[in-house]
C-alpha cells in the first residue's frame, strides 16, 4: 500500500467515529456480509460513515493492509479495527457492539 493510500484511510477514521469499509452502500449493498453489518448499525441507530471499496481498488487493497485483516467488510469504532461481519454479528449478540457505539 502506498503512502497516500494509508493517509487517506488514516484520514477517513481520524474524520469519522464510526467506520464501515464495506462492498456497495448503505441502500445498496452488493454482497450479504455487508449487508448484514449494515443491517446491525441501523437497527442501532449508529451513525457511521460508509466507504465503499468498488468504487476504489487502491482503498479496497489498501484496507485489507491496513488492518490486516484479509475480507471486507471491515469494521471500525474511533480508529480501532473492530472486524468483519462475523465478529460484529457475535459483538451485537453479547452486547459489546452496542458498548463500543455507546449505545445502552
Amino acid at each position: 500500500m502506498n503512502e497516500e493510500t494509508k493517509n487517506k484511510i488514516t484520514n477517513i477514521l481520524k474524520d469519522n467515529k464510526i467506520c464501515l469499509f464495506m462492498k456497495g452502500t448503505p441502500e445498496a449493498p452488493q454482497c450479504g456480509f455487508s449487508l448484514a453489518v449494515c443491517t446491525i448499525l441501523k437497527n442501532l441507530k449508529a451513525d457511521f460513515k460508509d466507504i465503499n471499496v468498488l468504487e476504489n481498488t487502491e482503498i479496497r487493497d489498501g484496507i485489507k493492509v491496513y488492518s490486516d485483516w484479509p475480507t471486507i467488510p471491515q469494521l471500525y469504532i474511533g480508529k480501532e479495527f473492530i472486524g468483519g461481519c462475523d465478529i460484529v454479528k457475535e459483538m451485537f449478540e453479547n452486547g459489546e457492539l452496542q458498548k463500543k457505539i455507546g449505545i445502552n
